[in-house]
């Protein structure tokens, strides 16, 4: 038995929104763009430039690099500069407004057809449904030809057609949270439907609104642009970027910088906004912020620190060896465990027991690369899997060891298991992976195995879908798949946590059977003493990311050796004990506490 220093995990340096903005290249150019653009826009009337409706025809379209004017002339002889800088602003202007425009009376529609729901959500989403069934252009051209050409009628049906953009995002993610527990203790309350409307789901929705107004003004910014290129926008002499466009296309072949200087404009304009928008969307989803949608690994990262024999003689089934995994958060690496040796001989049960968040999961996963990566990373020591590293294996033969020769069964089954196939087609799935069979010996070693775990009328039960099954069943189907392919070690993780303690026993007893018949080596996580003590041969206690005592389970449970360990069987409850079981973990909890 032995008995490790626990060290303190290190306390967690969260990224700031605007290091983890510039940690996104793309958001970061177009932040910078976007802002050097705007910066040069708002100070058009400081800057020393021409008029920009002054014509002058002997001086019509200048080429650009011509005598003080950098950009040339237009057909009138209006400096490109001058009209191109203070057009920017104009189209900021408008395409800001008509996004806020769109934002407030879009988000309050969907607010409220979302939370009132019946016959207040039927006529709002029905009103919304009526402007969608328009092509958005064709009726932003038909509001502007009812109201008259001119940038504030343009600004106004830009923001009308995109109102059931917002309404319909909105209004689909109040859904989600009205009935939510803390918009019900609201209700309880007494609280006002329209203060629980703007203090308990608004907040809710917000970063929703932001991401979503953030990705909509490039896309103002060139409808309004494209309104005013068919006349209907800014009307002569304002200028826009796309009345500049439209009043240069007739030079396009005689002089094309009139109209391209422009066009390029609109285009890096919208792109910066847009990677800006995309920037913040990520800053604001707290799982982009950890990189759990980024793409995704095949397996685990891994990095490092030093390099560990690629083979061992004598070794058991499964050997962990100073295992180190950790959590990229851009800055630094932060370990989520440290320094995991353990060994499993065949045949052996191992149990892995600690409070929830000390690490086990997170070791049962690195074990064969399944940690999410990014963000996680393994950063030192080896898995060797008969007397070979894995870690060191190429990617293929990786993957091509899960499933085959090392097994999961995880805590809930109805979220491993696809809803839409029945559950013998799944683990006809897990036998097909890695064996040349046909279709049909598949499912008959499927059904095969649903009664080796105890599935009654397993061929009746072939076609149920998982929803259909019991908890019980479910699991017992979880370890018919992890058997698909005769196993030398299977990794259960918490594999009774969500079961009623009759059916407890039986997963218990069924994984003790297949142990004994099959010669299984079983890694079996739990923070269950009561179940070590039921089936484990020996026990590795961890907290706070490390192994803090581990032995054999006897010797553990009579004379525990660290305090962790102490205070963990002390919380298992002996039957008749009463109010003694109080008094006994009083005292240690107060020493802990100390």
């Amino acid at each position: 038995m032995t008995d490790m220093s626990l060290t303190p995990p290190p306390s967690r340096k969260r990224r700031s929104n605007w290091q983890l903005l510039m940690a996104n290249r793309l958001a970061a150019a177009g932040l910078f763009i976007f802002g050097l653009i705007v910066l040069i826009a708002v100070l058009a009337p400081l800057l020393p430039l021409p008029d920009p409706n002054i014509t002058d025809q002997p001086n019509r379209l200048l080429p650009p690099l011509s005598e003080r004017h950098l950009l040339g002339t237009d057909h009138l002889g209006r400096d490109i500069v001058s009209r191109l800088i203070w057009g920017t602003q104009i189209s900021l202007i408008v395409g800001v407004s008509a996004t806020a425009l769109a934002a407030l009376f879009g988000s309050l529609i969907g607010l409220v057809a979302g939370y009132a729901r019946g016959a207040t959500d039927s006529i709002l989403m029905r009103f919304v449904d009526m402007l969608m069934a328009f092509p958005y252009i064709l009726l932003a051209i038909a509001i502007v030809a009812a109201l008259g050409p001119g940038l504030l009628n343009a600004l106004y049906a830009i923001s009308i057609v995109n109102i059931p953009f917002f309404a319909r995002n909105i209004r689909g993610v109040t859904v989600s949270i009205r009935n939510r527990e803390f918009v019900d203790a609201a209700r309880l309350s007494g609280k006002s439907h329209a203060a629980i409307l703007f203090t308990e789901v608004l907040p809710n929705v917000l970063p929703v609104i932001v991401i979503t107004m953030s990705t909509t003004v490039g896309w103002m910014i060139l409808e309004t642009a494209g309104l005013s290129f068919l006349g209907l926008g800014a009307q002569p002499p304002t200028a826009d970027l796309g009345s500049m466009l439209g009043q240069a296309r007739a030079q396009l072949f005689t002089a094309p910088h009139a109209s391209i200087i422009p066009g390029v404009m609109i285009f890096v304009l919208v792109m910066s906004i847009n990677l800006l928008g995309d920037g913040i969307r990520d800053v604001l989803d707290p799982r982009l912020r950890s990189g759990a949608l980024d793409r995704p690994m095949p397996v685990t990262r891994i990095d490092r620190r030093t390099t560990p024999p690629a083979k061992l003689t004598d070794a058991p089934a499964l050997v962990v060896d100073g295992l180190s995994t950790g959590f990229d958060t851009g800055d630094s690496i932060t370990p989520a465990v440290r320094d995991i040796s353990f060994r499993l001989g065949k045949g052996e049960c191992l149990g892995l027991i600690g409070e929830s968040g000390s690490g086990k999961s997170v070791t049962a996963l690195s074990l064969m690369g399944l940690v999410a990566s990014p963000p996680g990373v393994i950063t030192d020591g080896a898995v060797y899997i008969g007397g070979e590293d894995v870690l060191s294996l190429r990617e293929q033969q990786l993957i091509g060891l899960r499933g085959a020769r090392v097994a999961y069964v995880f805590q809930d089954p109805l979220t491993t298991l696809h809803p839409l196939f029945p559950v013998a087609e799944q683990i006809a799935e897990a036998v097909l992976a890695h064996n040349r069979v046909g279709k049909r010996a598949a499912m008959a070693r499927a059904i095969a195995l649903m009664n080796t775990v105890g599935i009654r009328d397993a061929e009746s039960r072939a076609k149920a879908y998982p929803h259909e099954l019991s908890g019980g069943q479910r699991q017992r189907i979880g370890i018919a798949m992890a058997l698909a392919n005769d196993p030398d070690i299977i990794i259960a993780d918490e594999p009774t946590t969500a079961l009623d303690v009759t059916v407890q026993a039986r997963i218990l007893e069924l994984l003790q059977d297949l142990r004994r018949e099959r010669g299984l080596a079983l890694l079996l996580i739990t923070h269950d003493f009561g179940v070590v003590a039921q089936v484990c041969d020996r026990v590795a206690v961890m907290k706070n990311g490390e192994i803090v005592e581990q032995g054999d389970t006897g010797t553990v449970l009579r004379a525990p050796q660290h305090d962790y360990t102490k205070r963990l069987i002390a919380c298992v409850p002996e039957l008749g004990e009463g109010h003694g079981f109080l008094d006994r973990v009083r005292p240690l909890f107060e020493e802990a506490r100390t």
